[in-house]
This record gives C-alpha cells, structure tokens and sequence, in this order.
C-alpha cells in the first residue's frame, strides 16, 4: 500500500508513530496534484503548507486537507469561485480551519466549486469546471466538485465542503465519496461565505466513514462567534463505528425511488436494504408526500437568501469594483455585478429579489416557509417508527459535463433527494453503495436531529459489507 492510499485515520497515525515524515505526505499529494489537477481542475488555489512541527492535540497530524473555496482562510485567497472577489484575501480563519490547525492538519489546497455554492456540478465556477475522476467527460457534481475530486483522486486525504440542498452528499455520490450533511448548527458557520444562511452546513468529504466520524470529531461542536452553533455536548463519533444496527428500524421512502430515478441506481440502494435486512433491521416502504414541494420550496427560500445576502457585493463595499467612469451609483452596482457574477448567480438572486419584493413575499418566501414547515413535521412523524430512512443520494449517475448546464431547470431537478433535508436541517450522510455504467452511485442515509452517530453506524456496517473498490482509473 503506498502513502497516498492510507485513509485520514492511517495517515495521521502513522506520522504520529514517526513511520511517515510530515513532509514526505506533504510532498505525496504535491506530487499528485502535478500529476492529474491539470485536467481534473479540483482547485482553484494550491497552497502547499509549512509542515514543520507538530500540531496541538494532533487527532489528524501532518494531514493535507482541501478546503472549499467558500470557506476562510488567514493569507489565503478565498474567491467563492466568483471574480467579484477573486482576489480577497479573508485577515482570519473559519472556525474549521482553525480546528484542524489545532488537530496538526493543514490547507494544501482551495478547492473548485460552483459559484457563490450555486449549482449540482461545479460548471458554473468563473474559474473553470472541474471533472469527474471516474470519467473526466463527466461533473463531478456540486457545488463542492473540487472537494469531493479532491479526495477522490487522492490530491488531498480528506475535505471540507459546504451543503446548501446537498452540495456535500451529490459530489460524494457522484465521486464515489463519502459526505456528511449533519443537523444545523452542529458545525461552526463562523467563516462560510453565506449564499443561504438558514440551509447551509459545512460538512466532511472523505475517503470512509471512519475518516468521517474522526474529522467530525475535529470540526463539530460549540462555537461562540456563531449564533447559530447548537448548545450540545462534545462526542467521540468514532466510537458509534463500533455499534450494531441490529433491531433497529429503518425507512425507505417512495418519493426517492419514484419516477427519474435511474433503475440501475435503485437496484444499488435495494441492496443496501437487504444487507440491513439480513443484519436484523426491520424495513418498511413509507410515503413522504410533501417531499414534491420540497425543491420549489428550496429554490425559493435559497434564492430569496442570496439575494439578501450578496446585495454586498457592489464594488464599494465588498466585491472587485468595475470603473464607473462618471456613472452613478446605481448604475456603477450595475455594472460591477453585470460582470463579477455568472449567470446562474445573477438569475438565482434576481428570482429571489423579486420574490421578496412588495405584493410578493406573501405568496412566493412565505408560502415556501410554511412548506418547510410541513416538511419538517413529516420528517419528525416518521422518525418516531424509524431510526433512520434511506434512499438514494442522487437519482442518476454522474451526466455528461454541459448536459445541464444550459437548462436550469434540469440542473435543479438534480437535487430532488437532497434538498428536502436542508428544509428540515436534519442529517444525512451519503456513502458509495455501487456503480452503474462504470460510475459510483450514493445512498443517502437519512436520520433526526443529532442522530449522527447512528447514521455513522449505519454507514459504516453497510460499508463493511459492500467492500467496494472505489480507487478512480486515472
């Protein structure tokens, strides 16, 4: 086994037990991103790292780890993958870069995503789109691509994205990944670059479910500077790794198993069941019926959000300012949004600013919170039966790179598994349960509020039995 096929866990191990040099990993994974990111594209920034010394308590010593370019970082550049701040610079680190400091891990890269986190397949970056390992003609999905390309294709041993309607769990099925959305509040917000504040979540791209429940034990947990940081006592997630699943009761929706699901697709997440089966849990088909409101609901709260949200960027207070040349200020705005945002972000926020507008916010935003609100209860209804529920990740394989693109419409249709998860701000983790066409394939594992730990127990008894081989034929 060479150094680049070690997971997180083995890697900071071995650099503890002085078996590997910090500096020999560092120089591994430079040398893979020479290698492969000239076609692959999963960073916008490369940054390498001082690597002498240890870190503080050393939970993911010497672990090069690729951070999601709407994420901060101190003296790194942060750019959102937008050019209307290409070239900020944030004084100061994320709350989960400051905890994977202090846990003896380090920044070797930004990684590439869809602008401003909008978007199923990081096309939409102003930088360039990056590609699926498994089949560089293919997305790698979104909008944390460069994260999940990141750890797939061994240019970093694990990743940090943000999930907004399953920007962490698309690219970790398409990729062949695992990627855990956890309950809101549970990871420290403090330095995400809001696109939707009431939605989004930073979570794990790993190589395993281990590695997920270790960097978890990294990064969750209180946060002072952050409002919305849950009030809930530290947890050992790697100690869930080691519990049974059986008696346990589990979900599968009918909604995500329904029409535009791809056959091959189901057939990987029946399998799932089965071996959930045979390990003594007890399965029943259930009906989510408001989950068909879900992604227009999502869509409406989201671009509502960003509209609010990026209004900052208008050259004088935030954001790369165009030359007005005697223009006034409202057309100065203009034109310096005209051409620092793309397409998608100027259609998401102009829906969203007229969703807010007067004489409209009763019937478009409000009608969609009392949407999520009926989703929600749904969710809390059927977690009184179940532990958990499970469905596929997403309802296709990795599509081809400008299939989409050029229709918003189908674009979002991508997210219809995802989405309805952000509304309710429960967890959910999606592991590799197959291929179809030579390509990955996610399930998504579905659990309440602060059920993390089950779903790790879950995850990882199905991972045990699946045994796949998910190493991309670069």
């Amino acid at each position: 086994m060479g150094l680049l096929d070690l997971t997180l866990f083995e890697l900071a191990d071995a650099i503890k037990n002085g078996d590997i040099g910090r500096e020999d990993a560092l120089q591994s994974y430079m040398d893979q991103i020479e290698r492969h990111d000239g076609i692959l594209k999963a960073y916008i920034t490369v940054c390498g790292a001082n690597v002498t010394g240890r870190g503080g308590d050393g939970l993911i010593e010497g672990a090069p780890i690729a951070i999601k370019d709407n994420i901060c970082t101190k003296g790194i550049r942060t750019t959102c993958a937008s050019k209307i701040i290409s070239n900020y610079i944030p004084p100061y680190d994320a709350t989960v870069v400051t905890r994977i400091k202090k846990a003896g891990g380090f920044t070797i890269g930004k990684a590439n995503m869809d602008e401003f986190a909008m978007g199923s397949s990081t096309e939409n970056s102003a930088f360039f789109p990056t590609r699926n390992p498994w089949d560089k003609s293919r997305v790698p999905g979104g909008s944390s691509g460069g994260s999940a390309v990141a750890v797939s294709a061994r240019e970093a041993v694990a990743a940090l994205g943000s999930d907004t309607g399953g920007s962490v769990r698309c690219p970790a099925s398409f990729c062949g990944v695992v990627g855990l959305k956890t309950t809101y509040g549970l990871i420290s917000r403090y330095g995400l670059v809001a696109f939707s504040n009431s939605l989004e979540q930073i979570g794990p791209l790993t190589r395993d479910v281990r590695d997920c429940a270790l960097l978890m034990n990294v990064i969750a947990g209180r946060d002072e500077r952050d409002r919305t940081s849950l009030k809930v006592p530290a947890i050992d997630y790697l100690s869930f790794l080691e519990k049974d699943v059986n008696g346990m009761k589990v979900g599968v929706p009918r909604e995500f198993m329904g029409s535009g699901t791809d056959d091959g697709v189901a057939k990987e997440v029946w399998k799932c069941v089965d071996i959930l089966e045979k390990a003594g849990c007890a399965w029943k088909e259930v009906d989510l019926p408001s989950v068909k409101y879900a992604l227009p609901a999502y869509y409406m709260i989201a671009m509502s959000e960003a509209s609010s949200n990026l209004a900052r960027y208008d050259g004088i207070r935030y954001g790369v300012r165009q030359e007005d040349e005697g223009l006034d200020w409202s057309r100065s705005y203009s034109k310096t949004r005209g051409r620092g945002f793309g397409e998608e972000v100027k259609r998401r926020v102009i829906l969203g600013t007229f969703a807010l507008s007067s004489g409209y916010y009763e019937d478009y935003y409000l009608r969609a919170q009392k949407v999520r609100t009926v989703i929600k209860r749904e969710y809390d209804r059927q977690f009184k039966e179940f532990d958990a529920l499970i469905g596929p990740t997403m309802p296709t394989p990795a599509f081809k790179l400008g299939e989409k693109v050029d229709d918003p419409l189908a674009m979002y249709m991508s997210d219809v598994d995802t989405v309805s998860v952000n509304l309710a701000g429960i967890p959910a983790i999606s592991i590799p349960c197959g291929f179809v066409g030579g390509l990955p394939v996610g399930a998504q594992i579905i659990g309440p509020p602060l059920s993390e730990g089950r779903l790790l127990t879950v995850a990882k008894r199905l991972e045990e039995e699946l045994r796949l081989d998910l190493r991309p034929p670069l």
